[in-house]
């Protein structure tokens, strides 16, 4: 099993939650997360006062998918999350040991 989390765009989260959809995917997490990055921020003026925007608002997306379904979602993430300009995002992905699913007690792939 592998853990993926996946910082996008906040506007390209339906798309990415669609195409997820489309290939099976039944569950993720989505945190409303900020950072920079090559991005580097950007400035806003509200009301004639100029203000630097350092962190910049992003969703990061969490879910654990069986190995053999590894290629096929980051692919489509990917995918469906491009715009094809700096910020983007990043796909991390990372080893799960266990996963248990609390109401039944089933454990490893049988809690997914």
């Amino acid at each position: 099993m592998k853990l993926i989390k996946a910082i996008i765009h906040p506007y390209r989260l339906s798309e990415v939650r669609e195409a997820l959809t489309e290939i099976g995917v039944n569950g993720l997490t989505v945190s409303e997360v900020k950072g920079y990055g090559r991005q580097k921020g950007h400035l806003e003026i509200y009301r004639g006062t100029e203000y630097a925007i350092n962190f910049i608002p992003k969703v990061m997306l969490e879910l654990v998918v069986l190995d053999e379904q590894l290629e096929d979602v980051v692919s489509t993430i990917a995918s469906s999350a491009k715009t094809g300009k700096v910020g983007d995002g990043k796909i991390f992905v990372s080893p799960v040991d266990n996963a248990v699913r609390i109401r039944t007690n089933e454990s490893g792939e049988a809690a997914l």
